[in-house]
């Protein structure tokens, strides 16, 4: 995945930034909080209309996503709450920026555009639910075409351009194939496992 060669380039760059973050005594909890917080107001920019700014302020807040993780290995604070609460967060803050989106769009009425980003917030929820929902079943599921890095990238592109309707068109339809993929990778392993 796309996600995985971003990482794995930025790696480098995310460690130094985390031993910085270490010395000035953060936490990655409390980075994956302020990483949440930061998407508030981005979220109400969106709702304003200001969708270049936003854009702009999702890519520094972004920059907190990889930051938490790297700080929780740096210092060997890598737990099951800290990753569990960097996932319920990333969902929250995608929240967040299409609850934006849907206040712009019904203040501005364009009833596709609200449409779209209904079914990109279900899409972007059953990506992250299949995930989880196999993993608690003991299958790993990393599987699909757009991770929430793919999500975020593409979001960002379309709020750059001006060219929104095509990029929650993509993101819609994009996020539920992810989902379908994950089902199939489910089931397939579940058949293997000789499992009904």
């Amino acid at each position: 995945m796309i996600s995985d060669r971003v990482r794995a380039w930025t790696r480098g760059l995310a460690n130094g930034l985390a031993q910085i973050m270490d010395r000035l005594g953060f936490t990655p909890n409390m980075l994956t909080v302020l990483g949440f917080l930061l998407m508030i107001p981005i979220g109400v920019l969106l709702a304003a209309g200001y969708f270049r700014a936003g854009a702009i302020f999702i890519l520094l807040a972004g920059a907190f996503d990889g930051l938490d993780g790297a700080l929780a290995r740096l210092t060997d604070r890598v737990t099951s709450f800290g990753g569990f609460l960097d996932s319920t967060l990333d969902r929250y803050a995608e929240g967040v920026l299409y609850l934006g989106l849907l206040v712009f769009y019904q203040r501005h009425p364009d009833n596709v555009a609200v449409v779209l980003v209904y079914l990109t917030i279900v899409g972007s929820l059953l990506v992250s639910y299949t995930r989880a929902r196999a993993e608690g079943a003991g299958i790993a599921c990393k599987v699909g075409v757009f991770t929430r890095f793919e999500r975020i990238a593409v979001l960002v592109l379309g709020l750059f351009s001006g060219w929104m309707l095509p990029a929650l068109a993509i993101l819609a339809l994009f996020s539920h194939i992810t989902a379908l993929q994950r089902i199939w990778h489910v089931f397939r392993q579940a058949r293997n496992a000789g499992q009904p």
